[in-house]
């Protein structure tokens, strides 16, 4: 764990010192705001879903974004319960244990109160988790490099923002990357499957 903290840290240092900017903090908030809740990825599939062409497209996104609240908000969230970064000197019991490490904490994370601090627990990331799931899941469902590249490229920003406005480790966001594919090849296999048995039994229903 000290490892992992010290990794998150540097990653922290790194952006305060390097890419922190007046002028970029309105953008990467704008942009963070639109995982909340994944907002812009419902809204993504409802506009997907309102096209015939696409409807199944819409559905594989809605169901892999049903199984990331249930596998990251109800489940891995609650299980591993990660203080927030702003929270790790208060809320972790095991930083007592490693005195070097809290008064380094202390002395280079800066909490740029950019956003409201969320309450919920911080591994995964929700919003990472989100894109990659809604993302994954288009992809395995169009088929179409002009759809799936810009929805992973949108996911990997709102991702880095949630870093980048400290509410966030970056292990966080590693996290939310991997489970959300996970989660989002979960959801298109459970619509696809559902699709599929629709299918055919209108298919058999317009035979008889």
């Amino acid at each position: 764990m000290e490892a992992i903290l010290n990794f998150d840290l540097s990653v922290f240092s790194f952006i305060e010192q390097h890419i922190w900017a007046d002028w970029l903090n309105p953008i990467m908030v704008f942009f963070t705001h639109w995982g909340d809740s994944g907002i812009f990825w419902i809204l993504l599939s409802l506009i997907f879903l309102i096209t015939k062409k696409y409807r199944k497209v819409g559905f594989a996104m809605i169901g892999a974004l049903l199984v990331m609240e249930v596998g990251n908000n109800l489940i891995l969230k609650e299980l591993i319960a990660r203080p927030r970064p702003f929270n790790l000197l208060t809320d972790w019991e095991g930083i007592k244990n490693m005195p070097e490490l809290a008064a380094k904490w202390a002395s280079e994370y800066n909490y740029p109160d950019l956003i409201s601090r969320p309450s919920s627990w911080s591994f995964p990331s929700g919003h990472t988790s989100a894109g990659f799931a809604a993302a994954t899941a288009l992809t395995l469902a169009v088929k179409k490099a002009r759809f799936a590249v810009p929805a992973y490229i949108i996911a990997a920003i709102i991702g880095f923002t949630r870093i980048y406005v400290h509410v966030h480790y970056c292990t966080d966001v590693l996290g939310g990357v991997v489970v959300g594919i996970i989660y989002g090849i979960i959801g298109f296999v459970i619509v696809n499957a559902i699709c599929k048995a629709v299918d055919k039994k209108r298919a058999k229903k317009n035979a008889a």
